[in-house]
C-alpha cells in the first residue's frame, strides 16, 4: 500500500512539475482540491479480460494507443513529449444521446453545446467523453454488447466531431469510457486513423468519469514507458481545482 502510494505520488508531483514548467503562471498546486483515478484497475478478474485469450490480461482494461498505432515513423508510446502529458480536461457528456442509441456518434453540436456553457474548448486539451458505458464494465457481454452476427454496438466519436476537435481546438488527446474512439460497429476504424494520423493519442476504457470535472481540470497521462509500443496500458488522473 505505501508503495502504491508513494507511485501515485511521483506521477502527480511529475505530472504538476510538468505543467508547471510549460506554463510558468499557472496556479499552485496547492489549488487543486482532489485527484480523481480515470483507470480501471487490471488484473487476472479484469472482465474485458478473456481467460481463454492467448493475450495478457494487461492488453485490456485502460489503454493508451500511440500515433505509431496504424503509421510508422510516427510516436510510439516512449516517444510522446511528455509535454504532451498533462494538459486541459474536457469532459463531454453525452449520456442523454446515448442511453437510447448505442451506436450514438459525438456530433460537433455536442461540443457546441460544451462550450455554450463551458466557453471554447481551451487548445491543447484531452478531451474525453462520458458516454456511461463504464457502467457495463462488470459485464464483459454487455460492454462490448455483441449483435448475433459478432457486430459489436457502443458509442464513439463522428468523423466531424474529431476533425473539429482536432484542427479546430488543437486537442492533443482524445479519450472515451468504451473500447474505442470509433462507435462499435465501425469496420475500417476511420476515426482512429484519423486521429492517431494527426499525432493525436487515444485513451480507451477511461473510467469514474462521472467523478471527473467537465470543465476547469486537469489531466494527468502517466502510460507505462514501452520502447517502441504503439499501445499500452495507462494511469489516467483528473487534478480538481
Amino acid at each position: 500500500m505505501k508503495i502504491r502510494t508513494l507511485i501515485i505520488g511521483y506521477v502527480l508531483a511529475l505530472g504538476l512539475f510538468l505543467f508547471a514548467k510549460r506554463h510558468p503562471d499557472a496556479s499552485s498546486p496547492t489549488e487543486f482540491r482532489a485527484v480523481i483515478d480515470l483507470t480501471h484497475a487490471t488484473d487476472v478478474h479484469a472482465l474485458a479480460y478473456e481467460p481463454t485469450a492467448k493475450s495478457s490480461p494487461e492488453l485490456f482494461g485502460t489503454r493508451i494507443d500511440a500515433p505509431a498505432y496504424f503509421a510508422r515513423g510516427l510516436w510510439t508510446v516512449d516517444q510522446i513529449p511528455t509535454e504532451r502529458l498533462i494538459a486541459p480536461l474536457v469532459v463531454l457528456d453525452v449520456r442523454a444521446n446515448t442511453a437510447n442509441h448505442p451506436d450514438y456518434q459525438i456530433s460537433v453540436e455536442d461540443i457546441a453545446k460544451w462550450e455554450q456553457a463551458h466557453n471554447q474548448i481551451p487548445l491543447g486539451a484531452v478531451v474525453m467523453a462520458r458516454t456511461g458505458w463504464d457502467s457495463r464494465w462488470k459485464s464483459l457481454k454487455d460492454y462490448r454488447n455483441a449483435d448475433l452476427n459478432g457486430t459489436m454496438h457502443f458509442p464513439g466519436y463522428s468523423q466531424d466531431a474529431v476533425k473539429f476537435l482536432i484542427e479546430g481546438r488543437d486537442a492533443i488527446g482524445l479519450g472515451i469510457d468504451t473500447l474505442s474512439i470509433d462507435y462499435g460497429p465501425s469496420k475500417d476504424l476511420p476515426v482512429r486513423q484519423y486521429t492517431l494520423a494527426h499525432s493525436v493519442y487515444q485513451l480507451e476504457n477511461v473510467a469514474n468519469l462521472d467523478r471527473a470535472p467537465a470543465a476547469g481540470g486537469m489531466v494527468v497521462v502517466a502510460p507505462t514507458k514501452l520502447e517502441s509500443g504503439s499501445d499500452g496500458p495507462v494511469r489516467i488522473l483528473a487534478l480538481m481545482r
